[in-house]
């Protein structure tokens, strides 16, 4: 059993003339015409690959099945003029899974859709009934690696730079992923109240502070990017589940090139 991703990126753009050639399908196609939508898809899918190929699928066969059956059905969504809170977003999740899935002998294991750069919504063909909502945050701090027990030589020896007296600073960025039931109707929860929910259980708390001082659950434990992935879950998860959700993971990137994700 191989697992083979692609991702599909596209914009719909209010032009609806003859599409051009697919000349740059790296970036987009159909291409940005002036002030357009820009959408990126990634299909997931599971099954045996074959023995004289090698392949699973073609991956055309995947570009295809999104353009035919995804693409379309959010091209003809939008011309509709609705307003974007009248849009299912959860409805249209499972149309788009239940379109494309025949294209692609029903192997699609999961269909996430990036709305901007930092929010996507994903769907999973075991569970329907939900979607997981994917968005990020950002905030500055300050810490120090130290641990008491051990001698100042052994500090400096395990933390090195990070060890410093005086401390020092992170921009941290911060993704929350949670599932959210879709409703009769076919919404799920609004982006903006997770944003509420996340600002007032953790970036109010966090940002711009020594978390070493300023924070309580910091005070015996060290503020390593592992412990400060599971501090932050620990203080998402009850929120998270009074509005009716379920916190699945969060992931805490310390720079650029080292993110720690906790599940619990």
């Amino acid at each position: 059993m191989v697992e083979l991703s692609r991702i599909v990126r596209f914009c719909l753009n209010t032009d609806t003339g003859e599409r051009p050639g697919r000349y740059n399908t790296f970036a987009a196609w159909p291409p940005m015409r002036g002030l357009g939508c820009f959408y990126q898809i990634r299909i997931r899918c599971q099954g045996e690959p074959d023995p004289i190929t090698g392949y699973f699928m073609n991956i055309k066969e995947i570009d295809q099945a999104t353009w035919e059956h995804a693409l379309s059905y959010l091209a003809r969504l939008l011309a509709d003029e609705l307003s974007s809170a009248e849009i299912p977003v959860g409805r249209v999740m499972q149309t788009m899974l239940e379109r494309i899935q025949p294209a692609l002998s029903h192997s699609v294991v999961e269909m996430r859709l990036d709305l901007t750069p930092y929010y996507s919504v994903i769907i999973r063909s075991l569970d329907m009934s939900s979607l997981l909502m994917s968005q990020q945050f950002e905030f500055a701090a300050a810490h120090r690696l130290h641990v008491p027990e051990f001698s100042d030589q052994k500090n400096r020896e395990v933390f090195g730079k990070c060890n410093n007296p005086s401390g020092h600073g992170h921009n941290y960025r911060l993704e929350v992923v949670v599932r959210a039931p879709v409703d009769g109707a076919g919404h799920i929860l609004p982006a903006e109240q997770l944003d509420q929910l996340v600002y007032e259980s953790v970036l109010d708390k966090l940002d711009h502070k020594n978390l070493n001082v300023d924070v309580p659950q910091f005070a015996e434990v060290n503020s390593s990017v592992e412990n400060i992935a599971r501090v932050i879950y620990g203080m998402l998860n009850n929120p998270v589940r009074e509005i009716g959700l379920e916190l699945d993971q969060v992931s805490v990137w310390e720079t650029s090139k080292t993110v720690c994700t906790y599940r619990e």
